[in-house]
């Protein structure tokens, strides 16, 4: 195999590995539905508390659910003053969706 071909193989490995944690994410009932609510915030996102009290989530669950969520690059973070709001990484959820698309596509 030539060096190309190897790189190739390590960066489909590594997409792939992305795409595992990004599912085993939203494998969890919780996390589910906080993606769902911050999807349909939109652009404005919303900070922990509303998130916490929407879903009735007590605030130190929810932040590891959070963690989970940020560390497989479904949602990011952004600090304001003693809040922090989220927000859903809609660049990275296209990308899963649409690889998914394409291998179900596979003939």
């Amino acid at each position: 195999m030539d060096e190309q071909m190897r790189q190739q193989d390590n960066a489909d490995a590594a997409f792939d590995e992305d795409q595992v944690k990004a599912l085993a994410a939203l494998a969890q009932n919780t996390r589910l539905r906080t993606f769902r609510l911050l999807s349909q915030a939109g652009e404005q996102g919303l900070v922990a508390g509303v998130i916490s009290k929407d879903l009735s989530v007590p605030h130190n669950t929810l932040s590891t659910h959070l963690a989970i969520l940020t560390r497989a690059g479904l949602i990011r973070q952004s600090k304001e003053g003693r809040n922090v709001r989220y927000f859903v990484r809609r660049d990275r959820v296209q990308s899963l969706v649409t690889s998914l698309l394409q291998d179900c596509r596979k003939e």
